[in-house]
């Protein structure tokens, strides 16, 4: 693609530079409007500065990522009401052998949910468990925050939904949801497991079993001791002269006929409660029982390669009507930012590819980059791998995406599906790097800072010390093991 005039090339760079900045830095003083408002402001811009027209624009929208991306938000809520996260959660406590084995549990549970319920969804609902977990057991919240975040990461590798850029790859490069995962799982298993090791090896002092005690502010539930009667002196429980003499008289005053016949009524009415009760809890369990049904449904559905976008929008769907009742506090909770932020982001990409840039430099790294010589898969692992921690993992995507399928298609039909995955393992596994790699590791951050009882910062040069080995040692080993079927 040759390069467009000057004064064109300028306002598109420009254009992506503001959408950059805001997407990376989103309370920068100068303009602190946010990712998803500066996300709009750059597509505007595109069509504004006249680098795209507004047909154009509109085309550069992907409704199926849209409708994937929406489809799933939805079912993790209804997921989350059915207390999936909750039952995760108790994995993550039952019968923990101390601290090496609650981190490697958090790794697990993190790399399994996040697989099918996207890193950030499993990130929210979490990192407040992980917090109180690691405060109750005397624990640092350090190491634990960390596992959560990267282990979220490396799982959502393994998924078409694992991840927003996954769901840009799965769509852009119509590879199967099965052809994906059985392509992607190897290193995905091997990745989550070494990254567990580095942490431990990181944090084995920190974790040891001395130190794993219960702490002052552990939550202790005691059964409540049973009170015979309210005394008139004081707090003590055994009842006194007096309380036991209006014990007496209460059961002399039941004796009669009027007393038999309200401790009749009292007794149906227990009953009837407990009948209701019972009703509820049948009711519930048949919902969530549907929930976990029509979940697995739209996974298998996934597995056998129908449409990916309208599989997921069926299953919200499905859920919705199941739940029988007005969907709006549950449709409330979906992130209709994000969705808007995805809109401008596709515009505002589309825009800068129009500028020829993006080839130009794509011309420039090819014969370099080519996937069938191992130089040429680290070169371009290198250049993913810097990008997408410089301009986010999904515009990466988005730029390269293309081109480097194109440039192994050359090769073969199986490069191609290679290039592929490997642009998925990489892009996602990037994102451990730094603290501002992917959203997961801001949303663990944002959430440990503001949480009320548990509060801890996770600075950006404690999450690169380990970051930044653990991504070069991860991205190196899955690089070994990806294979197209």
């Amino acid at each position: 693609m040759a390069m467009e005039p000057t004064v064109k090339v300028a306002l598109g760079t420009a254009a992506f530079g503001i959408f950059w900045v805001l997407a990376v830095f989103p309370a920068v003083p100068f303009l602190p409007i946010g990712r998803t408002a500066g996300s709009l402001l750059g597509a505007m811009l595109m069509v504004l500065f006249g680098v795209m027209s507004a047909d154009e624009a509109y085309a550069a929208v992907d409704l199926p990522i849209l409708g994937l991306l929406f489809g799933t938000m939805v079912v993790s809520v209804y997921l989350e009401r059915a207390d999936m996260f909750k039952h995760l959660g108790r994995l993550l406590s039952w019968r923990s052998q101390g601290g090496k084995d609650l981190l490697v549990r958090t790794c697990v549970v993190a790399a399994l949910a996040s697989a099918l319920f996207t890193n950030d969804t499993c990130c929210v609902v979490l990192t407040e468990f992980i917090l109180k977990i690691a405060r109750q057991n005397n624990l640092p919240p350090k190491p634990f925050l960390l596992a959560l975040a990267s282990s979220a990461n490396i799982g959502s590798a393994a998924t078409p939904i694992g991840n927003p850029q996954n769901l840009v790859i799965a769509v852009q490069s119509g590879i199967s949801f099965g052809q994906f995962v059985f392509g992607i799982l190897p290193a995905t298993l091997v990745g989550a497991v070494v990254n567990a090791a580095i942490l431990l090896c990181l944090y084995w002092r920190h974790l040891s079993d001395e130190n794993s005690l219960s702490s002052p502010d552990c939550e202790v539930f005691e059964p409540v001791k049973p009170v015979t009667v309210i005394s008139n002196g004081g707090s003590n429980n055994k009842p006194d002269a007096a309380d036991a003499a209006v014990v007496v008289g209460i059961h002399q005053r039941r004796g009669g006929v009027g007393g038999g016949v309200r401790m009749k009524e009292e007794h149906a009415f227990r009953w009837v409660e407990e009948k209701e009760e019972a009703m509820e809890q049948w009711k519930s369990t048949v919902w969530k029982t549907g929930v976990y049904v029509i979940t697995l449904s739209m996974l298998v559905a996934l597995l056998l390669g129908l449409n990916m976008s309208w599989s997921a929008i069926t299953a919200a769907l499905a859920l919705i009507v199941l739940d029988f009742k007005d969907a709006r506090p549950c449709l409330e909770k979906v992130s209709y930012p994000l969705l808007l932020f995805f809109c401008g982001m596709f515009i505002t990409v589309d825009g800068f590819n129009k500028t020829g840039i993006p080839s130009a430099f794509w011309e420039f790294m090819e014969p370099y980059a080519r996937i069938d010589t191992p130089t040429g898969i680290v070169i371009l692992a290198l250049v993913i791998l810097l990008l997408s921690n410089v301009a986010s993992n999904v515009p990466t995507v988005l730029l390269l995406g293309a081109r480097v399928a194109a440039s192994a298609a050359a090769i073969s039909p199986a490069a191609e599906t290679n290039a592929w995955l490997i642009l998925a393992w990489v892009s996602t596994v990037a994102g451990n790097l730094s603290l501002l790699g992917s959203a997961a590791n801001l949303i663990v951050c944002e959430q440990a800072r503001r949480s009320e009882q548990y509060g801890y910062t996770l600075s950006f040069f404690s999450h690169l010390q380990f970051g930044f080995p653990a991504t070069l040692i991860v991205t190196g080993i899955g690089l070994l093991l990806i294979r197209s079927n």
